[in-house]
C-alpha cells in the first residue's frame, strides 16, 4: 500500500511539475475551468451525459500529451547534456513531434468543443445573463487577469539577486 501511495505521490509531482515549467498546460488548463465553469455552475448549454463524457475525453487526451511532451524534452535534453552537440537533427526531431501530438490532441479538442458546445442559444443566454448582471462582468475581468497571470508567470516571481 506504501508503494502505491508513493506512486500516486510521484505521479502528482510530475503534474505538478508540468504545470510549473509548461505556460502551454497552464493555457490548456485555464481554458479547461472555464468551460467545466460554464458547463457545471451554469446551465447555459445542453450537454448530455455521453457530450460530456466525450468532452471530458478530449481535454485528458490534450493533458496527457502535454505530460508525455514535458517528459519528452526532459529526456532529449538530458541526453543532449551527456553526448554533447552531436545529436542535434534528432533531438529536434524528437522535441518537434512530441509538440506535434499534442498540437493535434489540442485540435481534436477544439474541434470537438465546437461539435458540442456550438450552441447559439446557449450564447445568447450566456450574454443575456452578463447584460442582467453586469457586475459579473467585473468578476469574469478579475479571473481572467488572474489567469493571464497564472499562465505567463505560473504565479512564481523571480526573486531579484542582491
Amino acid at each position: 500500500m506504501k508503494g502505491l501511495l508513493k506512486s500516486f505521490a510521484y505521479a502528482g509531482c510530475g503534474i505538478a511539475t508540468c504545470i510549473r515549467q509548461e505556460r502551454n498546460m497552464r493555457i490548456h488548463l485555464v481554458c479547461m475551468i472555464y468551460m467545466y465553469s460554464y458547463l457545471l455552475i451554469y446551465d447555459f448549454f445542453e450537454v448530455s451525459r455521453t457530450q460530456f463524457a466525450i468532452i471530458f475525453i478530449a481535454n485528458a487526451i490534450v493533458v496527457m500529451g502535454e505530460l508525455f511532451n514535458t517528459a519528452i524534452e526532459a529526456v532529449v535534453d538530458m541526453a543532449e547534456e551527456k553526448f554533447s552537440e552531436k545529436y542535434n537533427r534528432l533531438a529536434k526531431i524528437s522535441k518537434d513531434t512530441a509538440a506535434g501530438a499534442v498540437l493535434v490532441g489540442a485540435i481534436f479538442a477544439v474541434c470537438t468543443g465546437i461539435a458540442i458546445l456550438g450552441q447559439p442559444e446557449a450564447f445568447k443566454a450566456m450574454f443575456a445573463y452578463y447584460a442582467e448582471k453586469p457586475y459579473m462582468i467585473a468578476v469574469l475581468v478579475l479571473s481572467l487577469a488572474l489567469s493571464f497571470v497564472f499562465i505567463f508567470t505560473g504565479f512564481h516571481f523571480k526573486k531579484k539577486n542582491k
